[in-house]
C-alpha cells in the first residue's frame, strides 16, 4: 500500500479502470494481506463523523465516485507463484475478457492506459500488453519481449524473458503492468 502524494498506488489504479469503463475490480491478494480489502472497505462510523463535522476535503477522500457498492471482489493466491498463477486463482470469476493492472505501475496520463488496451482489443480481438522502452542495464528489473513491429506500432509477440540479465535479453522492450486478456489464456495456465 505505498503511498503517492494522498493515496496509496493501488488506488491510482482503480481510478484508471475506473475510467477506462471498468465496473468490477478484483483483487488477488496473498496470506495476511488485508491492506487492500481494508482501505476500499466503507468506514460508516468515520464518514459519519465526518459529515457532522462537514469536514468535505477528507470524506471525499475516503470514497471513490464512481463506484458502484460490491464491485470489488477479493480472492486469495494460497502461494505466491507469479501473476500466471494470481490470475488463475481469479479463473472462476474471469468469463469475459479482463484487463489486469499491476499498481506498482504508476502511468499519469490524460487517457487511461488500459482504456487504450481496451480499445485496441475492441478492434481487433487479441490479448494486448503495454510496453516501454528502457536502458539496456535496466532490463533485468522487467519482463523483456521478443517480437516484431507492425506500421500501426503495435508488437506482436514472440517470446517474453523475466528479468533477463543484460547480456542475454532479446530486446530493450519491457512489460508495462497493463495487460488486456481474453477468459481463453485461461485454458493456457490450466496446463502450466
Amino acid at each position: 500500500m505505498l503511498p503517492v502524494l494522498d493515496k496509496p498506488l493501488i488506488q491510482y489504479a482503480v481510478e484508471e479502470a475506473r475510467d477506462a469503463g471498468i465496473e468490477r475490480f478484483i483483487f488477488v491478494t496473498g496470506k495476511g494481506k488485508t491492506a487492500i480489502e481494508n482501505h476500499f472497505d466503507r468506514a460508516f462510523e468515520c464518514e459519519h463523523t465526518l459529515k457532522q463535522r462537514g469536514n468535505q476535503e477528507a470524506l471525499a477522500k475516503l470514497s471513490i465516485e464512481g463506484i458502484a457498492p460490491g464491485a470489488f471482489v477479493f480472492i486469495r493466491q494460497p502461494v505466491p507463484l507469479g501473476l500466471g498463477h494470481a490470475i488463475w486463482c481469479a479463473r472462476h470469476v474471469l468469463d469475459e475478457p479482463f484487463a489486469v493492472i499491476l499498481a506498482d505501475d504508476l502511468i499519469v496520463s490524460k487517457t487511461p492506459e488500459i482504456g487504450l488496451l481496451m480499445a485496441k482489443h475492441r478492434e481487433k480481438g487479441g490479448q494486448w500488453i503495454s510496453v516501454q522502452s528502457v536502458p539496456q542495464e535496466d532490463v533485468e528489473k522487467y519482463g523483456i519481449i521478443q517480437g516484431t513491429q507492425d506500421p500501426e506500432h503495435d508488437w506482436h509477440i514472440r517470446h517474453l524473458v523475466e528479468k533477463p540479465s543484460p547480456e542475454h535479453a532479446p530486446s530493450q522492450t519491457a512489460i508495462l503492468g497493463r495487460y488486456i486478456l481474453d477468459p481463453g489464456c485461461l485454458k493456457r495456465l490450466d496446463d502450466l
